[in-house]
């Protein structure tokens, strides 16, 4: 048995209760603190060493403040809850969760896009698809439209400095010829890469088709009252929106007008919640050497139903994906829920009960061909 010395008892360590499979990691080091995200005020984190948070904690100044917090880590992608600039002056280091949950916004955009297709009568191999915003997400995003047999365009301008012009398309290439759009950048609220109401009326009307667009990286990218209009007036074919402005507090007319509507749970698999945690869990380890590096999360709970029965007798190429990947997860269970009750968003986020990713699920299949069950394998179906 490991020696723990005692000043490690003296720690303080506020963790948001909503983060799952974290209760007990840190107990044996620590003191702990387990509250929601807005119970977390100055007062809290006075004498705290770490926060532990989601993005419904706004870790800045008047949080922080007078506080002995050395560190902050977020167990998600996004950070623009953390203000960078002030703990960096403080000397508060901080961390995220990067790419914690991209295989579950994966299985999100492609669940998104097989009900798209099946409610407009399209084919997706016959489609582009701009990607904007090619990060741990984006990346997966473009994998699965390519196993779709789509034609998929990326735009990243941060990257294409960095990498070259090869692999990337402009935004104004995407806007020309993409039939759907799809979001997945950061918020970013200045600079040249700024993506603060990247789409708004001007971005609509650059469009050369009636397009889908997708939102499921963070509301304040798309301006809410030009994407009404452009709904209203059909200059653009349908709205898939996960992300909104002002959350909780959605605009309802833009609910009515979208096409599937769910509470910011692209990204909310057990899969994904527990790389998240272990990454944060690692991170507060790591810097206040507590020598947990080899903690795991334990509890991921079985999908309901692990096996998919597969019979593609008479079942084209989408067909089969459509049964399969709605089999692990289907978005119009949300959306009903969400325009059912819009005004419960922040529960259905908060307690949004966390499906199984790809890896989870068994298919049995028959009268599949040998190039489909492949693709079926690169997606993470076990077989």
């Amino acid at each position: 048995m490991s020696y723990v010395p005692m000043w490690f008892k003296k720690m303080k360590i506020i963790i948001d209760n909503k983060i799952p499979y974290i209760r007990g990691a840190f107990e044996s080091v620590a003191e702990v603190i387990y509250l929601p995200g807005s119970a977390t005020t100055s007062e809290i984190v006075k004498d705290a060493d770490a926060i532990i948070t989601r993005t419904r904690t706004i870790c800045n100044e008047k949080l922080l403040s007078g506080s002995s917090v050395k560190f902050i880590a977020t167990a998600t992608i996004g950070y623009d809850h953390i203000d960078t600039d002030y703990c960096d002056a403080t000397g508060i280091k901080w961390t995220n969760a990067p790419g914690c949950n991209s295989k579950s916004v994966e299985q999100y955009i492609a669940s998104a896009l097989l009900v798209m297709a099946k409610n407009k009568n399209l084919t997706l191999k016959e489609l582009s698809i701009g990607v904007v915003g090619v990060g741990n997400v984006g990346c997966k995003v473009a994998r699965i439209c390519e196993i779709f047999g789509m034609k998929v365009l990326l735009n990243d301008p941060p990257r294409e400095r960095v990498e070259g012009s090869d692999a990337f398309v402009s935004l104004e290439q995407i806007m020309e010829q993409a039939d759907i759009i799809t979001l997945h950048v950061p918020l970013n609220l200045k600079g040249k890469d700024s993506t603060f109401h990247l789409v708004d009326e001007a971005f609509f009307l650059k469009l050369r088709k009636k397009i889908i667009l997708i939102n499921s990286s963070r509301g304040e990218v798309v301006e809410t009252n030009d994407v009404k209009n452009a709904l209203k007036n059909s200059m653009i074919s349908a709205f898939v929106c996960d992300c909104w402005e002002d959350e909780p507090f959605i605009d309802l007319e833009l609910l009515t007008l979208t096409d599937l509507a769910t509470p910011h749970i692209a990204g909310y698999s057990k899969d994904g919640k527990a790389n998240g945690t272990k990454m944060s869990v690692d991170s507060i380890s790591k810097f206040f050497a507590l020598g947990l590096d080899d903690w795991q999360p334990f509890g991921l709970v079985p999908p309901t139903n692990p096996q998919v029965k597969l019979d593609g007798f008479g079942l084209s190429d989408q067909e089969i994906f459509s049964k399969t990947i709605l089999a692990t997860y289907d978005i119009r269970s949300d959306d009903r829920i969400l325009k059912n009750n819009p005004l419960g968003f922040e529960h259905q986020r908060g307690d949004y009960p966390l499906r199984r990713e790809f890896p989870a699920f068994t298919i049995q299949a028959k009268n599949v061909e040998n190039q489909i069950l492949v693709k079926l394998k690169e997606l993470g179906f076990i077989f």
